[in-house]
C-alpha cells in the first residue's frame, strides 16, 4: 500500500486527501491496539518537540506518542528556555534543531511558522499549531473522534460554535471536513468571530457549502456533532473585545435538552465558560475521549511519516 505521508511535513490538512486521512485513521486503529506498550518501530530516532507557544495536550500527546513508538524526545517549552529570547530567528533554531533530530514538531503563534520551518529543515516538520488557521493533527484527532463515535464522518450535521476567526482548531476541524460528505454544516458565532474571507474564499474555491448563523437554538434539534470552541484571549488584538465576546455562548444542559439523543459535544480544550461542567456527566460530552485519542492518531502519523509499521 502506498503512503503518502512517508517523509512528508505535515502543515495543513488540506495537504491530504480522503484516502490518506483514511489510511491514517487505519493506523490509528492499530495504535489503540498496543495502547500501554511500548513499541520499537522508532528506535534510535530523535523526535524534537519546537514549542515557542503554550501548551498541555498536543505537546504531552506528541510525547508519549513518541516515547511509545521508542523513539527519544528533545524538547523545546517556550521562547524564553532557547536562544530564541537571546535574539536567534526562528530560523536557525529550527536549522539546530534539524541537525539534532530525524523530525521536528513545531507549535508557534505565528501564521506560516510551520510553512517556514519545513522550507528549511530536512527532516520531516509536523504542524503542532500555528498562527490563527492550522492545526493538523488536532483536526485528524477530532476526524477520528467522529469516526469511532458514529462509525462514519458522511452524512452527518454539524454545528461549529464559537470562535472561528481565531480558533485554528475549530478552522482546522473545518478544513478537514472538506475531504468527507457530511450533511449540513452551520458555522455558529458573533458577527466578529465569523471565519475569515481568506476561510471563506478557500471553502469557495472548494466547492464546499456551509450556512452562517448567529444563533445555536434554532438549529440544535438536527445537529448530530456541535463542535465547541473557547474564544482565543491570546489573540485579540483589543482586550476589550474579547472581554465583549467572550460570553457569547454557553453550551449547558438547557442546551442540550433540544438537542438529539445521540449528539456528541467536541472541544479541542482547553475549555473556559463555553461548556458547562454539568455538561461532562451527560451522554452528549464526548471532548475528554477525544483528547484520549490524541496518543494513538500522533503514533499513527509519527509511525506513517517514518515509514515503518505498527
Amino acid at each position: 500500500m502506498d503512503n503518502p505521508f512517508k517523509g512528508s511535513d505535515v502543515v495543513s490538512v488540506l495537504d491530504f486527501s480522503r484516502r490518506d486521512l483514511e489510511l491514517l485513521f487505519e493506523y490509528a486503529d492499530r495504535a489503540q491496539r498496543h495502547a500501554g506498550s511500548k513499541l520499537d518501530a522508532l528506535r534510535g530516532k530523535v523526535v524534537a518537540l519546537a514549542f515557542f507557544e503554550p501548551s498541555t495536550r498536543t505537546r504531552f500527546s506528541f510525547e508519549v506518542a513518541a516515547k511509545r513508538l521508542g523513539a527519544d524526545v528533545i524538547s523545546v517549552s517556550g521562547e524564553e528556555a532557547t536562544s530564541v529570547a537571546k535574539g536567534e530567528s526562528l530560523a536557525d533554531t529550527v536549522r539546530m534543531l534539524d541537525a539534532y533530530s530525524d523530525l521536528i514538531v513545531v507549535r508557534h503563534r505565528y501564521e506560516g511558522a510551520a510553512k517556514l520551518a519545513a522550507e528549511i529543515a530536512e527532516s520531516p516538520v509536523v504542524n503542532g499549531g500555528d498562527g490563527w488557521q492550522h492545526h493538523p493533527t488536532q483536526a485528524m484527532i477530532d476526524l477520528y473522534t467522529v469516526l469511532k463515535l458514529f462509525g462514519t464522518i458522511d452524512g452527518l450535521n454539524y454545528a461549529l460554535l464559537g470562535d472561528l476567526r481565531y480558533g485554528r482548531a475549530i478552522v482546522s476541524f473545518l478544513y478537514g471536513l472538506t475531504r468527507f460528505r457530511p450533511g449540513a454544516v452551520y458555522l455558529v458565532s458573533p458577527e466578529p468571530l465569523r471565519p475569515r474571507r481568506e476561510v471563506l474564499a478557500k471553502l469557495g474555491e472548494l466547492g464546499f457549502k456551509c450556512e452562517a448563523t448567529c444563533s445555536l437554538e434554532p438549529i440544535i434539534g438536527e445537529v448530530d456533532v456541535l463542535y465547541v470552541s473557547r474564544v482565543q484571549k491570546e489573540r485579540f488584538p483589543d482586550p476589550a473585545e474579547y472581554e465583549r465576546l467572550r460570553g457569547s455562548y454557553v453550551v449547558n444542559l438547557r442546551t442540550l435538552s433540544r438537542a438529539k439523543p445521540g449528539l456528541k459535544v467536541l472541544h479541542p480544550l482547553p475549555r473556559v465558560d463555553e461548556i458547562a461542567h454539568e455538561v461532562d456527566g451527560t451522554p452528549h460530552a464526548a471532548y475528554f475521549y477525544q483528547a484520549s485519542l490524541g496518543v494513538p492518531v500522533r503514533m499513527a502519523l509519527l509511525s506513517l511519516i517514518s515509514g515503518v509499521e505498527i
